[in-house]
């Protein structure tokens, strides 16, 4: 995914500087994309295998695995 902002009123796009960002994945720490799939399994057998909410899925595990991980580290 690529987004672009046209100049004032010369219409030339250009590439927004949060393109670089977005095309480059981030790395995650060993078994950590792991741990985040088998969390938002989870999370997705609880919420009755409705389909369409991946995206959701995956970020609520995400955020329940940094929670652990947070917790884990005090």
């Amino acid at each position: 995914m690529r987004t672009s902002v046209k100049s004032a009123g010369k219409g030339k796009a250009k590439s927004s500087s949060l393109a670089g960002v977005i095309e480059t994945p981030i790395e995650l720490p060993d078994g950590m994309w792991d741990r985040i799939s088998r969390k938002a399994y989870e999370l997705w057998l609880q919420r009755g295998c409705q389909e369409g909410n991946a995206l959701r899925d995956w970020l609520d595990a995400e955020e329940v695995v940094m929670e652990e991980i947070h917790e884990a580290r005090e």
